[in-house]
């Protein structure tokens, strides 16, 4: 817990991204910044409504790709390759054409 409130707002911020993308391992997050998934867990129900807390715990409880544990061998990078850059919780928005 003594991590949790060390951590700035822009490191919160990604933790939520990366803990509401699908394909980003809660193990990829722990490498990353040191937050193991009950610590993440807090974060999420903290950070967000409870709704939609709920509606996110309920999409990645026992996820394979959630846990590296479980997730396919040859999947071990942080995002998808086809994922837009993401910075401070704003995603990049598309031209307008």
């Amino acid at each position: 817990m003594q991590k949790i409130k060390t951590l700035k707002d822009e490191e919160i911020d990604r933790i939520v991204e990366m803990a509401w993308e699908d394909r980003t391992s809660f193990d990829a997050i722990e490498r990353q910044f040191g937050i193991p998934e009950k610590e993440v867990i807090k974060i999420m129900r903290r950070e967000m409504k409870h709704s939609s807390f709920r509606m996110w715990r309920a999409r990645v409880q026992g996820r394979k790709t959630k846990h590296a544990g479980k997730a396919v061998e040859d999947v071990n990078h942080f995002k998808c390759s086809r994922q837009k850059v993401i910075t401070m919780n704003k995603i990049s928005k598309r031209k307008a054409r």
